[in-house]
């Protein structure tokens, strides 16, 4: 198991593929044994990818105290130290893209360049949809709202007429949840990471990044709608904006979403 200690915390951790160096950093409950996941992606065939499972999640140390948005930049910074790299790309998805933000502006030598992914900055950029508001919900309940949050286009007469589509997603999403579910301190972790995502506020820090940045979205996401990712676009100088048909899973859900975030980290097009 590729544990690697970076201080206050022991980090769960794989590096695959060969190319130009890329970290990914995941979103809300990631854990890498969830697939698909980005090495099931086009981009696993184009860099080496660096991707972990953050504090509080998945198979890293999950303590139980206050978790910010700080330490989580702070996470990646040490684990970049400890793996041997000095700079690379960086993804950052949802939550990810979150850290991302802090991450960059912390430690902004470290990033060559920059992808966004259906993410917020908090504060007068936007908050992302209130996952905390959901804690309380048993996993089915959390599954069947959370599908409607993702993609707008889900509604109830959509799950009416694509039942079959409908149910078959839930047991997807079940069966992805459940994986770790009843690992101790797997619950606390994960209500540590949703409380932490609550304190972001990047926004007027954002015109600070001077690398190439693409921000990216679902045009359909009810988590991080548009309107956040415009409010990313207008702080951050030269940024590019790239909306695709899907929700908060758009590159999952448009096939030229992964192909548009590679030529941007190859810098082609």
């Amino acid at each position: 198991m590729p544990m690697i200690d970076i201080g206050p915390i022991e980090v769960y951790y794989e590096i695959r593929g060969s190319g130009p160096r890329l970290l990914y950093i995941s979103g809300t409950g990631g854990d890498l044994r969830r697939h698909p996941g980005i090495f099931d992606s086009p981009l696993a065939d184009q860099y080496e990818i660096l991707a972990y499972d953050q504090r509080g999640l998945g198979q890293s140390s999950r303590p139980d105290v206050e978790y910010s948005m700080a330490d989580y930049a702070n996470d990646a910074n040490a684990l970049m130290d400890a793996v041997g790299w000095e700079a690379s790309g960086v993804i950052g998805v949802s939550f990810g893209g979150m850290v991302g933000q802090e991450y960059a502006l912390r430690f902004t030598e470290r990033v060559e360049r920059l992808v966004l992914a259906c993410t917020s900055t908090g504060g007068a950029g936007g908050h992302s949809y209130p996952l905390h508001e959901l804690q309380d919900l048993d996993a089915e309940q959390w599954v069947r709202t959370v599908i409607g949050l993702a993609d707008t286009r889900r509604d109830a007469k959509w799950r009416e007429e694509h039942a079959e589509d409908y149910e078959a997603l839930v047991a997807q999403m079940l069966s992805a949840v459940s994986i770790g579910a009843d690992e101790p301190g797997r619950a606390m972790g994960a209500r540590r990471q949703v409380e932490a995502r609550r304190q972001l506020d990047t926004y007027a820090r954002l015109p600070q990044l001077s690398m190439p940045v693409l921000v990216c979205g679902g045009r359909y996401d009810g988590i991080a709608p548009v309107a956040n990712l415009e409010a990313i676009v207008r702080q951050v100088p030269g940024a590019k904006l790239e909306l695709f048909e899907g929700g908060h899973m758009f590159y999952l859900q448009d096939p030229e979403a992964f192909e548009r975030i590679g030529q941007f980290l190859a810098n082609v097009g």
